[in-house]
Protein backbone atom coordinates (compact mmCIF):
# COMPACT_ATOMS: atom_id res chain seq x y z
CA UNK A 1 0.00 0.00 0.00
CA UNK A 2 1.53 3.72 -1.07
CA UNK A 3 1.94 6.20 1.25
CA UNK A 4 -0.25 8.39 -0.15
CA UNK A 5 -3.50 5.45 0.07
CA UNK A 6 -2.36 4.97 4.34
CA UNK A 7 -2.86 8.79 4.57
CA UNK A 8 -6.02 8.96 2.89
CA UNK A 9 -7.22 6.43 5.45
CA UNK A 10 -5.80 8.03 8.12
CA UNK A 11 -7.28 11.53 7.00
CA UNK A 12 -10.60 10.05 6.31
CA UNK A 13 -11.26 8.19 9.53
CA UNK A 14 -13.73 9.31 11.66
CA UNK A 15 -11.08 9.80 14.81
CA UNK A 16 -8.89 12.51 12.84
CA UNK A 17 -12.26 14.69 12.14
CA UNK A 18 -13.83 14.25 15.45
CA UNK A 19 -10.50 15.73 16.53
CA UNK A 20 -10.42 18.51 14.03
CA UNK A 21 -14.07 18.98 15.20
CA UNK A 22 -13.00 19.03 18.40
CA UNK A 23 -9.98 21.31 18.33
CA UNK A 24 -11.74 23.92 16.42
CA UNK A 25 -14.81 24.02 19.04
CA UNK A 26 -12.37 23.67 22.06
CA UNK A 27 -10.43 27.40 20.36
CA UNK A 28 -14.29 28.68 19.73
CA UNK A 29 -14.65 27.73 23.55
CA UNK A 30 -11.28 28.93 24.81
CA UNK A 31 -12.19 32.72 23.42
CA UNK A 32 -15.50 32.33 25.21
CA UNK A 33 -13.94 31.61 28.31
CA UNK A 34 -11.55 34.12 27.92
CA UNK A 35 -13.62 36.93 27.53
CA UNK A 36 -16.02 35.41 30.46
CA UNK A 37 -13.13 35.73 32.82
CA UNK A 38 -11.98 38.83 31.53
CA UNK A 39 -14.92 40.91 30.79
CA UNK A 40 -17.55 39.02 33.40
CA UNK A 41 -15.98 37.56 36.32
CA UNK A 42 -12.58 39.71 37.28
CA UNK A 43 -13.94 43.30 37.08
CA UNK A 44 -16.62 42.31 39.97
CA UNK A 45 -13.38 40.56 41.85
CA UNK A 46 -11.34 43.86 41.13
CA UNK A 47 -14.36 45.82 42.62
CA UNK A 48 -14.81 43.81 46.08
CA UNK A 49 -10.51 43.71 46.19
CA UNK A 50 -10.60 47.27 45.86
CA UNK A 51 -10.39 48.01 42.46
CA UNK A 52 -7.55 45.84 41.75
CA UNK A 53 -7.34 45.23 38.13
CA UNK A 54 -5.91 41.39 37.74
CA UNK A 55 -3.97 41.96 35.13
CA UNK A 56 -1.99 45.01 36.46
CA UNK A 57 -0.18 43.17 39.44
CA UNK A 58 2.97 42.75 38.62
CA UNK A 59 5.90 42.15 40.32
CA UNK A 60 8.85 44.35 39.43
CA UNK A 61 12.07 42.61 38.64
CA UNK A 62 14.61 45.77 36.88
CA UNK A 63 13.01 49.50 36.80
CA UNK A 64 12.80 50.94 33.40
CA UNK A 65 15.78 52.58 32.35
CA UNK A 66 14.64 55.79 30.39
CA UNK A 67 18.12 56.55 29.78
CA UNK A 68 19.16 53.55 28.14
CA UNK A 69 15.94 53.15 26.72
CA UNK A 70 15.45 49.49 28.20
CA UNK A 71 12.11 48.60 29.45
CA UNK A 72 10.69 47.26 33.01
CA UNK A 73 11.42 43.10 33.67
CA UNK A 74 8.70 42.01 35.42
CA UNK A 75 6.62 38.95 36.49
CA UNK A 76 2.86 39.59 35.15
CA UNK A 77 1.41 37.56 38.33
CA UNK A 78 -2.01 38.91 37.43
CA UNK A 79 -2.32 37.75 34.03
CA UNK A 80 -0.88 34.27 35.43
CA UNK A 81 -3.73 34.31 37.43
CA UNK A 82 -6.43 35.39 34.87
CA UNK A 83 -5.33 32.24 33.15
CA UNK A 84 -5.11 30.01 35.96
CA UNK A 85 -9.15 31.22 36.49
CA UNK A 86 -9.60 30.45 32.92
CA UNK A 87 -8.26 27.22 33.34
CA UNK A 88 -10.27 25.84 36.19
CA UNK A 89 -13.31 27.46 34.51
CA UNK A 90 -12.73 25.55 31.33
CA UNK A 91 -11.75 21.95 33.37
CA UNK A 92 -15.19 22.29 35.23
CA UNK A 93 -17.27 22.56 32.36
CA UNK A 94 -15.18 20.12 30.59
CA UNK A 95 -16.30 17.89 34.09
CA UNK A 96 -19.64 18.84 33.89
CA UNK A 97 -19.76 17.62 29.93
CA UNK A 98 -18.11 14.24 30.60
CA UNK A 99 -20.35 14.14 33.69
CA UNK A 100 -23.54 13.80 31.61
CA UNK A 101 -21.99 12.40 28.29
CA UNK A 102 -21.50 9.54 30.81
CA UNK A 103 -24.85 9.79 32.63
CA UNK A 104 -26.33 9.13 29.32
CA UNK A 105 -24.37 6.21 28.39
CA UNK A 106 -25.50 4.90 31.61
CA UNK A 107 -29.03 5.19 30.53
CA UNK A 108 -28.62 3.53 27.17
CA UNK A 109 -26.93 0.63 28.39
CA UNK A 110 -29.84 -2.09 29.15
CA UNK A 111 -28.35 -3.50 32.77
CA UNK A 112 -27.16 -7.45 32.15
CA UNK A 113 -29.99 -9.88 32.24
CA UNK A 114 -28.49 -13.18 34.21
CA UNK A 115 -29.68 -16.38 33.26
CA UNK A 116 -32.45 -17.53 35.87
CA UNK A 117 -30.58 -20.64 37.86
CA UNK A 118 -32.00 -23.75 36.94
CA UNK A 119 -34.36 -25.59 38.67
CA UNK A 120 -34.70 -28.65 40.84
CA UNK A 121 -36.11 -30.39 37.95
CA UNK A 122 -33.55 -29.01 35.36
CA UNK A 123 -30.56 -30.11 37.42
CA UNK A 124 -32.15 -33.65 38.71
CA UNK A 125 -32.61 -34.09 34.42
CA UNK A 126 -29.40 -33.08 33.80
CA UNK A 127 -27.50 -35.44 36.11
CA UNK A 128 -29.82 -38.31 34.62
CA UNK A 129 -28.88 -37.53 31.26
CA UNK A 130 -24.88 -37.39 32.56
CA UNK A 131 -25.57 -40.68 34.01
CA UNK A 132 -27.01 -42.23 30.79
CA UNK A 133 -24.10 -40.77 29.13
CA UNK A 134 -21.73 -42.46 30.89
CA UNK A 135 -23.47 -45.58 30.97
CA UNK A 136 -23.21 -46.11 35.02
Amino acid sequence: MSVVKEFKEFAVKGNVIDLAVGVVIGAAFGKIVNSLVTDVMLPPLGLLTGGIDFSDIKIVIKAADAVKHTPAVSMNVGLFLNVVIQFIIVAFCVFIAVKAINAIKRKDIPPAVSDPAPSKEEILLTEIRDLLATGK
